[in-house]
């Protein structure tokens, strides 16, 4: 279980609040793979099985994923459902991004690819010399959660393309797809125990759980003729979205996942 560990420092003037995200639990990692197969599965249902297209549907996730962070940037601290509900949806939208570069404009995923990777390393790179630090317990003023989300939405944009790629490199069948994140989540976790510094090990692994989560949601939807277990879209969705709501409201009870400490200006400096 991979948890970022690190110091906050740096903490720049503004209006300061709880943390404004969870504990690195065994339930993030949970919740996150989860959040990830619905993303990719939801966007496809509605993409294609509905029928809406992926500029409307790109519209329609955005405009809820819009709302949603209006909601999330207005809390003084972690809400479980109100956090993973934008985490649901930016997975939706990360998906699409990827999906509207491939599908809509041709855009070739390993271009794809090396393109939200250089934007991730200019997200990081900007939030590291504003804030001096990328640890997620550190998200306690609003520049710091916009940094933090805009993260989170191009890792998945990311994973989405770096995972399809392979996928088109390899031509792996659904099950043995899933195996090759699972595998680098593993070495990532290794070298964690191993001394790799705990913010990067957290994000490689955040990362890497977009295409696994991917993988094993075309593992359950697609035919066993194809090498899937059958469920289809709708039943992946469904399935995962339970299994969320039923984490989330597990976590909301027992406020297991909650850091609970307030940071004021210069603390980390005392």
């Amino acid at each position: 279980m991979i948890s970022d560990t690190a110091v906050p420092v740096g903490q720049r003037p503004g209006t300061t609040m709880l943390n404004k995200v969870p504990e690195v639990t065994v339930f993030f990692w949970i919740i996150k793979i989860l959040c990830t197969t619905v993303g990719e599965s939801c966007a496809d249902y509605i993409n294609s099985t509905l029928g809406f297209g992926l500029t409307k549907t790109t519209w329609v996730f955005t405009a809820a994923l819009v709302v949603v962070m209006a909601v999330q940037f207005r809390l003084r601290r972690y809400v479980p459902a109100v956090y993973w509900l934008a985490v649901v949806l930016i997975s939706v939208v990360g998906t699409l991004l990827t999906d509207n570069l491939t599908d809509g404009h041709n855009v070739p995923l390993w271009m794809s690819t090396t393109l939200f990777t250089v934007l991730l390393l200019v997200v990081f790179g900007v939030w590291y010399a504003r804030e001096g630090t990328l640890s997620i317990h550190s998200i306690t003023t609003a520049p710091r959660e916009a940094f933090y989300w805009l993260t989170v939405l191009t890792t998945f944009a990311l994973g989405t393309a770096a995972g399809d790629w392979t996928l088109e490199l390899t031509g792996w069948t659904p099950g043995p797809a899933v195996l090759l994140p699972l595998g680098l989540i593993a070495v990532v976790a290794a070298a964690w125990r191993m001394g790799l510094g705990a913010v990067l090990a957290f994000w490689l692994a955040y990362i890497l759980t977009r295409p696994l989560g991917a993988n094993l949601g075309d593992y359950l939807g697609s035919a066993r003729a194809d090498g899937g277990i059958g469920l289809g879209t709708p039943g992946t969705t469904v399935l995962f979205l339970v299994a969320i709501v039923a984490a989330v409201v597990y976590l909301t009870v027992t406020r297991l996942d909650r850091t609970e400490r307030a940071e004021v200006r210069g603390e980390a400096s005392g």
